[in-house]
Protein backbone atom coordinates (compact mmCIF):
# COMPACT_ATOMS: atom_id res chain seq x y z
CA UNK A 1 0.00 0.00 0.00
CA UNK A 2 1.89 3.59 -0.96
CA UNK A 3 0.60 6.38 1.56
CA UNK A 4 -0.63 9.23 -0.42
CA UNK A 5 -1.45 11.43 2.16
CA UNK A 6 0.16 13.31 4.77
CA UNK A 7 -2.32 13.59 7.26
CA UNK A 8 -4.30 10.10 8.11
CA UNK A 9 -7.03 10.00 10.97
CA UNK A 10 -6.15 6.98 13.44
CA UNK A 11 -8.82 5.65 15.25
CA UNK A 12 -8.66 3.67 18.42
CA UNK A 13 -11.20 0.55 18.44
CA UNK A 14 -11.76 -1.81 21.18
CA UNK A 15 -11.70 -5.02 19.51
CA UNK A 16 -14.17 -4.37 16.40
CA UNK A 17 -11.64 -2.32 14.19
CA UNK A 18 -12.32 -4.40 11.39
CA UNK A 19 -16.00 -4.35 11.96
CA UNK A 20 -15.99 -0.63 11.84
CA UNK A 21 -14.13 -0.46 8.97
CA UNK A 22 -16.43 -2.85 6.94
CA UNK A 23 -19.63 -0.90 8.16
CA UNK A 24 -18.08 2.57 6.84
CA UNK A 25 -16.78 1.50 3.50
CA UNK A 26 -20.38 0.02 2.84
CA UNK A 27 -22.10 2.92 3.99
CA UNK A 28 -19.68 5.08 2.32
CA UNK A 29 -19.41 5.13 -1.66
CA UNK A 30 -16.10 4.90 -3.18
CA UNK A 31 -14.84 3.15 -0.28
CA UNK A 32 -12.42 -0.07 0.16
CA UNK A 33 -10.38 -2.08 2.77
CA UNK A 34 -6.84 -1.39 1.27
CA UNK A 35 -4.53 -3.36 4.14
CA UNK A 36 -5.08 -5.37 7.41
CA UNK A 37 -1.86 -6.01 9.82
CA UNK A 38 -2.41 -8.51 12.40
CA UNK A 39 -0.75 -8.83 15.85
CA UNK A 40 2.65 -11.06 16.25
CA UNK A 41 1.41 -14.88 17.51
CA UNK A 42 3.06 -14.28 20.67
CA UNK A 43 1.51 -10.64 21.82
CA UNK A 44 0.12 -10.95 24.97
CA UNK A 45 -3.92 -11.13 24.75
CA UNK A 46 -3.86 -10.15 20.67
CA UNK A 47 -1.71 -12.50 19.53
CA UNK A 48 -2.52 -13.17 15.87
CA UNK A 49 -5.25 -11.11 16.53
CA UNK A 50 -6.40 -8.15 13.85
CA UNK A 51 -4.06 -4.81 15.03
CA UNK A 52 -4.78 -2.65 11.59
CA UNK A 53 -7.35 -2.20 9.37
CA UNK A 54 -6.64 0.46 6.60
CA UNK A 55 -9.66 1.83 5.01
CA UNK A 56 -10.68 4.95 2.22
CA UNK A 57 -13.44 6.40 2.39
CA UNK A 58 -14.20 8.07 -0.76
CA UNK A 59 -10.29 8.74 -1.45
CA UNK A 60 -9.71 9.83 2.26
CA UNK A 61 -7.73 7.30 4.02
CA UNK A 62 -8.10 6.08 7.52
CA UNK A 63 -6.60 3.55 10.01
CA UNK A 64 -7.87 1.60 12.11
CA UNK A 65 -6.52 0.28 16.07
CA UNK A 66 -7.54 -2.77 17.97
CA UNK A 67 -6.09 -1.46 21.16
CA UNK A 68 -8.19 -2.40 23.95
CA UNK A 69 -10.72 -0.60 26.20
CA UNK A 70 -8.31 1.85 27.00
CA UNK A 71 -9.55 5.43 24.98
CA UNK A 72 -12.98 5.57 23.52
CA UNK A 73 -14.58 8.05 21.12
CA UNK A 74 -15.65 11.54 22.43
CA UNK A 75 -17.49 14.31 20.52
CA UNK A 76 -14.75 16.27 20.79
CA UNK A 77 -13.38 15.26 17.36
CA UNK A 78 -15.87 13.91 14.56
CA UNK A 79 -15.99 14.11 10.94
CA UNK A 80 -17.93 16.55 8.14
CA UNK A 81 -20.08 14.87 5.69
CA UNK A 82 -20.48 17.82 3.13
CA UNK A 83 -24.14 16.57 1.12
CA UNK A 84 -25.35 18.20 -1.61
CA UNK A 85 -28.96 16.84 -1.58
CA UNK A 86 -31.00 15.56 1.29
CA UNK A 87 -31.12 12.08 0.11
CA UNK A 88 -27.15 11.97 0.74
CA UNK A 89 -28.18 13.53 3.96
CA UNK A 90 -30.63 10.46 4.40
CA UNK A 91 -28.27 8.26 3.20
CA UNK A 92 -25.82 8.71 5.90
CA UNK A 93 -28.38 9.31 8.44
CA UNK A 94 -30.28 6.32 8.21
CA UNK A 95 -27.17 3.94 7.84
CA UNK A 96 -25.97 5.06 11.35
CA UNK A 97 -29.15 4.69 13.04
CA UNK A 98 -30.28 1.41 11.46
CA UNK A 99 -27.46 0.00 13.13
CA UNK A 100 -27.31 1.15 16.46
CA UNK A 101 -26.00 4.77 15.84
CA UNK A 102 -27.35 8.00 18.40
CA UNK A 103 -28.91 10.72 17.01
CA UNK A 104 -27.85 14.33 18.26
CA UNK A 105 -28.73 17.53 17.93
CA UNK A 106 -27.71 20.03 15.06
CA UNK A 107 -26.78 17.18 12.32
CA UNK A 108 -24.47 14.90 14.55
CA UNK A 109 -24.40 11.54 15.02
CA UNK A 110 -22.74 8.46 16.96
CA UNK A 111 -22.44 6.06 14.44
CA UNK A 112 -23.25 2.63 16.09
CA UNK A 113 -19.16 2.60 17.38
CA UNK A 114 -19.54 5.54 18.98
CA UNK A 115 -17.53 7.79 16.52
CA UNK A 116 -19.13 11.12 16.23
CA UNK A 117 -20.16 12.61 12.86
CA UNK A 118 -21.70 15.89 11.24
CA UNK A 119 -24.21 14.87 8.44
CA UNK A 120 -24.54 18.48 6.78
CA UNK A 121 -25.36 20.14 3.48
CA UNK A 122 -22.49 21.46 1.64
CA UNK A 123 -24.45 24.56 0.76
CA UNK A 124 -24.32 25.37 4.98
CA UNK A 125 -21.46 27.29 5.36
CA UNK A 126 -23.21 29.77 2.64
CA UNK A 127 -26.78 29.56 4.46
CA UNK A 128 -24.49 30.83 7.69
CA UNK A 129 -21.79 33.28 5.87
CA UNK A 130 -22.19 36.99 4.44
CA UNK A 131 -23.07 40.12 6.14
CA UNK A 132 -26.88 39.78 6.86
CA UNK A 133 -26.15 38.57 10.25
CA UNK A 134 -30.40 38.69 10.68
CA UNK A 135 -30.64 35.98 7.84
CA UNK A 136 -27.95 33.81 9.20
CA UNK A 137 -29.55 33.93 12.79
CA UNK A 138 -32.63 32.30 11.15
CA UNK A 139 -30.56 29.92 9.55
CA UNK A 140 -29.13 29.24 13.17
CA UNK A 141 -32.51 29.07 14.82
CA UNK A 142 -33.79 26.71 12.17
CA UNK A 143 -30.62 24.54 12.68
CA UNK A 144 -30.49 24.01 16.60
CA UNK A 145 -34.16 22.47 16.28
CA UNK A 146 -33.46 19.94 14.12
CA UNK A 147 -31.47 16.53 14.86
CA UNK A 148 -31.41 15.64 11.41
CA UNK A 149 -30.84 18.72 9.22
CA UNK A 150 -33.34 19.05 6.27
CA UNK A 151 -32.23 20.98 3.16
CA UNK A 152 -35.22 22.62 2.58
CA UNK A 153 -35.80 24.17 6.00
CA UNK A 154 -32.67 25.45 6.20
CA UNK A 155 -32.70 27.08 2.69
CA UNK A 156 -36.44 28.57 3.92
CA UNK A 157 -35.11 30.25 6.53
CA UNK A 158 -32.28 31.91 4.24
CA UNK A 159 -34.36 32.94 1.91
CA UNK A 160 -37.06 34.52 4.25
Amino acid sequence: MTITQKITPFLWFNENAEEAAEFYVNVFPNSKILSKHYYPKDFPNLGGKIMTVSFELNSLQFTALNGGPRYSFTEAVSFVVNCDTQEEIDHYWDSFLAQGGKELACGWIKDPFGLAWQIVPSALAKYLSGNDKTRSERVMQALWGMNKLIIADLEKAYTQ
